[in-house]
């Protein structure tokens, strides 16, 4: 089992930048394939971004390529969402999830959840 932790999220205006690091427990963080999707008001949670287990091995949503990188440290039991010109419409809680197969994109794919890290991204 893993628990994770999220954070960096905050307000930002358009055209800024924000890094989110979700910090995981337990020794086998390096087991799971991870991934960042995120909810925005009023709409169903979507997929941001995965990362396999060595993190050789990443994907995007459309909507988040060349602007999102996701990446990890699996001595530090961490993987990090970093967030380049960042639009309004990336307003969402962003939550950070471990699952057993990379590069999943339904939510229901995945095992365990942070608690969500609120980004507001103002115009």
């Amino acid at each position: 089992q893993v628990q994770l932790v999220e954070s960096g999220g905050g307000l930002v205006q358009a055209g800024g930048s924000l890094r989110l690091s979700c910090a995981a427990s337990g020794r086998t963080f390096s087991s799971y394939a991870m991934g960042w999707f995120r909810q925005a008001p009023g709409k169903e949670r979507e997929f941001a971004a995965a990362i396999s287990r060595s993190g050789g091995r990443t994907s995007y949503a459309d909507s988040m390529k060349g602007r999102f990188t996701i990446s990890r440290d699996n001595n530090k039991n961490t993987v990090y969402l970093q967030m380049n010109s960042l639009k309004p419409e990336d307003t969402a809680v962003y939550y950070c999830t471990a699952g057993s197969a990379y590069g999943r994109t339904a939510f229901d794919n995945y095992d365990y959840w942070g608690q969500g890290t609120r980004v507001t991204v103002s115009s």
